[in-house]
């Protein structure tokens, strides 16, 4: 997976991967997550929204199946 260092307070990297629609979220606690069956189109619209945590607050935690990682 293909993970992007962000300009953000909260979140450090974003990757994702478009065949099995998982979002993988790095936050500035060092710690990962994957969350699956995550549209694309809710990746784009992170990586272009201003506020990442935010964005993650109302739109992806709490609404996807997810699994820390690291």
């Amino acid at each position: 997976m293909n993970k992007q260092p962000v300009s953000s307070s909260t979140v450090i990297s974003i990757g994702y991967d478009h065949q099995t629609e998982t979002l993988e979220i790095e936050f500035g606690s060092g710690r990962v997550y994957q969350y699956y069956g995550v549209p694309g189109n809710l990746h784009d619209e992170i990586m272009g929204t201003p506020s990442k945590g935010k964005f993650f607050n109302t739109y992806i935690k709490d609404r996807f199946p997810f699994s820390r990682v690291a």
